[in-house]
């Protein structure tokens, strides 16, 4: 009776240790993401018997204020999908723990493994705060079919290349156009941004720098091609299916992102899907540079779980279970090689992405960018309008944006002062 009152204290010592050893991850996504890191999960937990992740999923219209209001009211998850553009404000407000440490004594996470620019998003102030999770970045889908009727035998190289094949297949009488550049999406016109020398922001991300040579050149021809009735001025809800205009012949270029290689295949008819492919961007004068996008997965200071929050991303930048996550939801992955082997490498439309992606670039590391990013749409579209000038609107850019950074100057001065 002795020996068996003390197995039981022991073993229920044991459970209480083990109980006490089990932990909740809280992980909040958004978008299709959620679900498939739901289906992933079951093989982390069978290595990590210890942790239990809760996934949350935010819708994406209402994630960046959610956001907000739990950093307001000291409720932060442990862990998230962040936006890399977001990245910043989330730095600034001190709210994610840095990652250095923990990628150097990493077995798993291998910087050099990257696509240089899409780590360097997760780089602010020299210090790393995310591993990115997959890779966004823009750019042509094109009509093989239409090209080739018009007399190119390939995708431009150049922007003079492209304004020809523009030209050649643009009939607005007919209702064909060369390209459909929806107004109401910045993305387009920053990607044409990206590709000039100048940066989008001077004096340490201190003010706009729209009146640069760079920035007028990609505004003017972005304009020229809705002048030249090269591009309907419509927004993408007036477009309605781009998908449908497209395999009619509508439109000839579509300049997209990696998720509509997925929706061409499951919208287009069969006898249609030998018609298109992808192109890296063309740039002013030879290939161009793409917007260097995606999310991140990031650790929030505050979290009570950090070790298990460090042991899911780890599982979850594994080059196999990226390939996975890939074929379950279309996102790409940010190491090169997780795109060796398997479903990626025989991919025709996808190996265009894979060559973008080792030319893209960062958009600035400030939190006000996307509200940047929006007037600069927002004033494009007076250009087209015709409205302002190109020179008008690059100045009345630089003013808004000048505005707009006030307090980081402000902060910036203290920060430097108190040196």
């Amino acid at each position: 009776m002795l020996l068996a009152s003390l197995f039981t204290c022991l073993s229920l010592a044991g459970c209480d240790r083990r109980a006490a050893s089990t932990q909740t991850l809280t992980f909040w996504t958004f978008g299709p993401e959620g679900e498939a890191v739901q289906a992933l999960l079951p093989e982390f937990a069978r290595t990590h018997p210890g942790i239990t992740v809760s996934v949350q999923q935010l819708p994406l219209s209402a994630a960046h204020q959610k956001l907000l209001t739990a950093y307001a009211g000291g409720s932060m998850p442990d862990m998230m999908q962040l936006g890399n553009t977001w990245l910043p404000e989330m730095v600034a407000l001190d709210a994610v723990a840095p990652l250095d440490a923990r990628v150097r004594h990493s077995t798993s996470v291998a910087p050099a493994d990257y696509f240089d620019s899409i780590w360097a998003t997760n780089v602010i102030d020299g210090r790393l705060y995310g591993v990115p999770w997959y890779v966004d970045t823009r750019l042509l889908f094109y009509r093989v079919d239409l090209l080739k009727a018009a007399g190119f035998d390939h995708p431009p190289r150049d922007w003079a290349e492209w304004r020809r094949m523009l030209a050649a297949l643009s009939d607005p009488a007919a209702h064909r156009y060369g390209i459909l550049l929806p107004t109401n999406e910045y993305e387009q016109l920053m990607s044409l941004a990206l590709e000039q020398p100048d940066p989008l922001l001077r004096d340490g991300n201190r003010y706009g720098n729209f009146e640069s040579a760079g920035f007028k050149r990609a505004l003017t021809f972005y304009v020229d091609t809705f002048r030249q009735q090269q591009a309907p001025a419509i927004s993408n809800v007036v477009a309605g299916n781009p998908w449908e205009e497209f395999g009619r012949g509508v439109y000839a270029f579509y300049l997209s992102g990696p998720w509509n290689i997925g929706e061409f295949r499951a919208r287009l008819p069969a006898e249609q899907q030998g018609r298109w492919s992808t192109a890296r961007l063309p740039g002013p004068d030879g290939p161009g540079t793409g917007a260097a996008g995606g999310a991140s997965l990031v650790v929030f200071r505050h979290s009570a779980h950090k070790d298990a929050a460090w042991a899911l991303i780890e599982y979850l930048s594994e080059p196999q279970v990226q390939r996975r996550f890939y074929a379950w939801v279309g996102d790409m992955p940010p190491r090169r090689s997780a795109w060796d082997g398997g479903e990626l490498s025989r991919d025709p439309q996808a190996r265009a992405f894979r060559e973008q992606l080792e030319h893209v670039r960062p958009t600035p590391p400030v939190p006000e960018w996307e509200r940047i990013a929006n007037e600069m749409q927002l004033v494009a579209a007076r250009v087209i309008a015709g409205e302002l000038t190109v020179d008008q609107a690059c100045a009345e850019l630089d003013r808004r944006v000048d505005a707009m950074l006030e307090k980081r100057r402000w902060v910036l001065t203290r920060r430097e002062g108190a040196r």
